[in-house]
């Protein structure tokens, strides 16, 4: 499919299988950045014609419309989720933090006091104020609300010349960086969402150091103007007849997070937990997005099973900034990041990226013909009423109320131990084909993964208050954190539950006691 940049590729059988045929030639018009071209061709995809609907995979380079999420087959690919512009977008991002902030003020704390104009000017004046009053000054960078490549950023420290009536964002300015041979400079990290129902997230282990081309010194009223020091953007960088596009892998004004996390080692910094505060502002960062992706998601894909895969992905470039004590602040988030490769170090960074991002998603070319068995299938089953409960009348007896209430456990325990058994096999894939990704949510560690959740319910809560009310009761189901052998118990105990029912005897096996599970689902069917 190719509309503007819009791009769509189907999988080439032959290739896929025998892994020697050549790929069909892909035309050049209008398709995505190079190192996009060059991967595409390497997975051995072949381009769609523009009117074909079947494209395996359709790379976009902006947003997508909801209705084009929603037309997509089970076994097709889009590069974006929708509800992803909540964290975004600069205003967006600020807006959401600051109810997280409020809500969770020790575990976010790693975005800089930021206000959207003009709804926050009066709160802005006031801080200003107090600033004053105290004798102190700082410095503040203004934002577009929806910019980038760092088009219209200026440093501000006299706050009375600000219009008020504009729509930006003005956060603190981090002063006091960490300093790479006297130059200011961020990381780009590579971010894959494979899914967000349930949330499965990945951060690729190398990216890019994007240093200033001036020497840094900190702000004062001579030095504001001068955004080749106090801006580490690579798109106006690049305009300073000082920017370095050495190849040597430890000089140059771009340089690769692999070759900084060696750094940091050799002058004895401790790099697990730089590897682990990134990881945690990744993940908390997107435990915000998550109630509004999920909640667009299932409204592009109703009546798609909870568990399902999912027809979304999404790279995301996380642009963060260390301080002098090493610790990592959100800048923003990119949702289509650049895949350009003006340099060697872009090549090597980003089609690593773009390739292990492919070989993780298993797009095969027999998801097709699998999905259209599957869809005939679930007709046949309709057609024939097969797995279809009885439906209870208001003269219905006891009996009949308990025994329907059994087979509705039955069947839920049923199709959540599908859905077990699916993501076993789709953590098997990712274990064998993690390349140079590392998996981040869900985390292995039992602790970290509580807190985890612990912030999702919170982030549910702030985020979908009095809204979506079978989302967050679904969020809430113990059977989501259940493994396979919980479940097969549970459903041992059903069929024990139903000979006693229907009048049978059964010597049970090791009573299992369910209690707090049987009350749920008592209280959930007769409510």
């Amino acid at each position: 499919r190719l509309k503007g940049n819009v791009s769509g590729y189907v999988c080439n059988p032959h290739s896929l299988k025998m892994g020697t045929e050549t790929p069909h030639p892909i035309a050049t018009a209008a398709l995505p950045q190079l190192s996009v071209r060059i991967v595409i061709e390497e997975m051995t995809f072949h381009k769609a014609r523009d009117d074909d609907e079947m494209a395996n995979l359709t790379w976009n380079d902006s947003a997508v419309q909801h209705e084009k999420i929603a037309e997509l087959r089970n076994y097709q690919r889009i590069n974006h989720f929708p509800g992803m512009g909540e964290i975004c977008r600069k205003d967006c991002l600020a807006r959401n933090m600051a109810k997280m902030i409020k809500s969770q003020p020790q575990e976010y704390s790693f975005i800089p006091k930021t206000w959207i104009f003009p709804a926050e000017c009066t709160q802005f004046q006031n801080y200003v104020k107090e600033l004053k009053r105290k004798r102190k000054q700082k410095t503040f960078i203004v934002k577009p609300a929806n910019g980038a490549m760092g088009h219209g950023i200026s440093l501000i420290r006299n706050c009375e010349k600000l219009p008020v009536q504009d729509h930006f964002i003005v956060q603190e300015y981090l002063d006091k960086p960490f300093l790479m041979e006297g130059y200011k400079f961020d990381l780009r990290f590579y971010i894959l969402v494979t899914s967000c129902d349930p949330l499965r997230v990945f951060l690729y282990n190398d990216g890019l150091v994007r240093m200033g081309t001036e020497k840094y010194h900190m702000p004062n009223e001579s030095n504001l103007n001068q955004l080749y020091m106090h801006l580490t953007n690579y798109s106006v960088n690049k305009h300073n007849e000082n920017f370095e596009r050495d190849e040597t892998v430890d000089k140059g004004s771009k340089r690769s997070i692999g070759w900084f996390t060696e750094f940091l080692r050799t002058n004895d910094y401790d790099v697990a937990k730089f590897w682990g505060d990134v990881s945690e502002l990744v993940v908390k960062t997107l435990i915000v997005a998550e109630p509004h992706v999920l909640h667009a998601y299932r409204m592009c894909r109703p009546g798609q099973p909870p568990g399902s895969a999912s027809v979304c992905f999404e790279v995301l470039g996380f642009d963060i900034i260390l301080d002098r004590k090493l610790k990592p602040w959100l800048l923003e988030i990119n949702r289509a990041p650049s895949f350009g490769t003006d340099q060697k170090i872009d090549y090597d960074v980003k089609k690593g990226v773009l390739l292990n991002t492919l070989k993780l998603l298993n797009i095969r070319a027999s998801d097709k013909r699998r999905n259209l068995a599957r869809q005939k299938a679930e007709a046949q089953r309709r057609l024939y009423g097969q797995g279809s409960m009885r439906k209870l009348t208001a003269g219905s007896s006891e009996w009949e109320k308990q025994r329907h209430l059994l087979e509705r456990r039955r069947e839920e325990l049923k199709e959540r131990l599908a859905q077990v058994r699916k993501q076993v096999s789709r953590d098997e894939h990712e274990k064998r084909h993690l390349g140079n990704y590392r998996r981040i949510y869900p985390p292995d560690d039992k602790l970290l993964l509580e807190k985890y959740e612990s912030l999702l319910s919170a982030a549910f809560q702030t985020f979908l208050a009095g809204r979506a009310a079978s989302l967050q009761k679904e969020v809430n189901n113990p059977l989501k954190r259940m493994k396979e052998e919980d479940i097969l118990d549970l459903l041992e105990q059903c069929e024990l539950d139903d000979e006693k029912l229907m009048g049978k005897t059964s010597k049970q096996k090791g009573p299992k006691v369910h209690i707090l599970y049987f009350y749920y689902y008592t209280k959930k069917y007769k409510d």
